[in-house]
C-alpha cells in the first residue's frame, strides 16, 4: 500500500508518505515552517514526498488528513486539497483523525496511557481531548475535542499532559495534573504521526460522503465573528448558497 498524510493545522505544514508491503518499504516526512505558507507548498512537498518513494499520485491508495480543532485557514487548505485529490482518483481512500489525537502519537505515550491533550482556542479557553493509548491496535478516546476551561478538566485523570497554548495557562495545567508535560514544538502535530493511525481501532476514521465532508473548526474563525457582530446576522454559508 501506499499511504499519504497531509497536516496543515498549525504553522508548521508537514507531509508523509508511506510504502508497505514492498521490498523498499519505508517512509518519507518532510516539513516546512512559518505560517501562509500552507497554501504555496503544500503540493509541492506532496510531490516531493511521492518522487522520494517512486509512486505518483495515481498509485496512491489511501490519503489521510488532519482534522481540527486548528488554524481556520491551515484546515481550509489542508481539506481542499485532499478533497480535490480524492476527487480526482475515485478509488482514493479518504481518512481523517483530529490533530489533538495526532499530538498525543507525536508525545509517545506508554502503552495503556491516558493522554490530555490541550490547545489554545484564544479568549483563555482550550480545545481539549482525552486519550487511552493501546498502541499499535487501538486509541480509545475519552473525552472527544471540544472546548474547555482549566476549571472544566478538574475531574480528568491523565498519565500525560501535551499542552500547546499560552505558557500562563500550560503551567497551571501542569500545576493541576502533576504529570509528565510535553510543551512547545514537541507538542505539534506531523503527518509521519498522522500516517500511524492508519488501520487502527480508533484512529483515523473513513470518509464516506465527501461532498458533505467537513473540518471541526472549534469555532467560527476571527473574521466571521467580526462580520456577525458587525451586522448583527449570522454570515450566509457559500457552501450552501451554492447548492
Amino acid at each position: 500500500m501506499i499511504a499519504l498524510a497531509l497536516e496543515t493545522t498549525t504553522d508548521r505544514l508537514s507531509v508523509a508518505g508511506r510504502t508497505d508491503g514492498q521490498a523498499d518499504g519505508r517512509t518519507v516526512n518532510r516539513e516546512v515552517a512559518g505560517a501562509r505558507k500552507h497554501a504555496a507548498k503544500l503540493l509541492p512537498l506532496v510531490d516531493q514526498v511521492l518522487r522520494e518513494l517512486g509512486a505518483g499520485l495515481g498509485e496512491l491508495e489511501a490519503l489521510l488528513v488532519s482534522d481540527g480543532p486548528g488554524s481556520f485557514t491551515g484546515l481550509r487548505v489542508g481539506f481542499a486539497t485532499a478533497k480535490a485529490l480524492a476527487s480526482a482518483h475515485p478509488g482514493l481512500a479518504l481518512y481523517t483523525a483530529s490533530n489533538l489525537l495526532v499530538r498525543a502519537i507525536v508525545a509517545a505515550p506508554l502503552h495503556g496511557a491516558r493522554v490530555l491533550v490541550v490547545t489554545s482556542a484564544l479568549r483563555g479557553e482550550l480545545y481539549a481531548a482525552s486519550y487511552r493509548m493501546e498502541l499499535p491496535r487501538q486509541v480509545v478516546t475519552l473525552r472527544a475535542p471540544a472546548l474547555a476551561t482549566p476549571e472544566s478538566l478538574h475531574a480528568e485523570a491523565p498519565d500525560l499532559l501535551v499542552a500547546d497554548a499560552p505558557d500562563k495557562l500550560v503551567d497551571r495545567l501542569a500545576d493541576q495534573f502533576a504529570v509528565p508535560l510535553v510543551r512547545g514544538p514537541a507538542s505539534l502535530p506531523t503527518a509521519a504521526a498522522l500516517l500511524t493511525l492508519l488501520g487502527v481501532e480508533g484512529g483515523a476514521e473513513r470518509v464516506r460522503e465527501l461532498a458533505a465532508w467537513e473540518p471541526l473548526y472549534g469555532r467560527p474563525a476571527e473574521a466571521q465573528l467580526r462580520w456577525e457582530a458587525r451586522h448583527g446576522r449570522a454570515l450566509p454559508d457559500p457552501t450552501g448558497l451554492a447548492r
